[in-house]
């Protein structure tokens, strides 16, 4: 990718989230026009995907001039770590390493930035957003930039293939045992794609998924006088109380209305509803 496609890409990207800002507050998943995964189980056959870990991180896009969250919020990231960054646009994760993501989402929404936290942690970028050729040029592309760069805290997250079910298995396996989340699993032969797709899936021993605060309902018994349970509302408009996962501090402190949480769970009710849903954490980047 020479410089005049880098600036292409550059100013598509401008005018996509331009438009993302101009056309008001939308729903949390259309934000910014970016690709989102879709959950898969373990049943898939690696052939034709490129396999990577998934990182907790705080997502963060980089247009060529300013660093966003993925509600399209700017990051108030030091200058110093911007003006390392290339001019083309770049979609990836603010990184502090595995099991930090608590320390990691207060550290990037801090209003003014802490220095000697922002040399702690890595973008670990994963896309070209606007770029020609498919993902496994892209992600070519991405590992040239990141060396080009030479700078420890840019870093292409590394891509690939993977040979069987029982060796992505394995896989999966080896990074949870490790303390991480799970993998992602992108097509090699898609073009850059915005949007919900199958071209990109996640795999972790628990789906997650994210819903809007709504309500703070009481706790009894030990929880007296703190949170019992949020009332959370999906993208598709449904509620369902979230009442466990949640520490003595957050119960303390939970949430607020109108705030974005993750949570994990394990399949759907009849009714379409979260199985054992479990409070993970609260979205900064939403």
């Amino acid at each position: 990718m020479g410089p005049d496609a880098c600036r292409l890409n550059r100013r598509h990207w401008l005018a996509l989230a331009a438009a993302a800002a101009a056309a008001g507050p939308r729903p949390v998943e259309a934000a910014l026009p970016l690709l989102l995964a879709q959950d898969t189980d373990g049943d898939i056959d690696p052939a034709g995907w490129l396999v990577s870990e998934k990182y907790d991180g705080v997502r963060a896009f980089w247009d060529g001039a300013q660093l966003r969250f993925r509600g399209g919020s700017a990051v108030a990231a030091p200058a110093w770590f911007l003006a390392r960054l290339p001019k083309a646009p770049l979609d990836g994760e603010l990184w502090l390493g595995r099991g930090r993501f608590d320390l990691l989402s207060g550290l990037v929404r801090r209003a003014a930035p802490d220095d000697a936290g922002w040399r702690e942690l890595r973008y670990m970028v994963f896309e070209l957003p606007g770029a020609s050729g498919d993902f496994a040029r892209r992600a070519a592309e991405l590992a040239r930039l990141a060396a080009d760069a030479g700078w420890p805290q840019l870093q292409a997250v590394p891509q690939s293939s993977v040979e069987s079910r029982q060796a992505l298995s394995d896989r999966l396996e080896a990074v949870v045992r490790a303390g991480g989340e799970g993998l992602m699993l992108h097509r090699a032969d898609a073009p850059y794609l915005t949007g919900r797709r199958p071209v990109l899936l996640k795999l972790k021993p628990q789906r997650d998924a994210d819903a809007v605060v709504v309500a703070h309902l009481p706790g009894q018994g030990r929880h007296a006088g703190r949170l019992g349970a949020l009332r959370v509302r999906q993208a598709d408009g449904t509620e369902f109380h979230l009442g466990t996962g949640f520490s003595d501090a957050q119960r303390d402190e939970p949430p607020p209305p109108g705030s974005t949480v993750t949570f994990t769970y394990r399949g759907l009710t009849p009714q379409g509803l979260p199985r054992f849903a479990s409070f993970l954490r609260v979205r900064p980047d939403v």
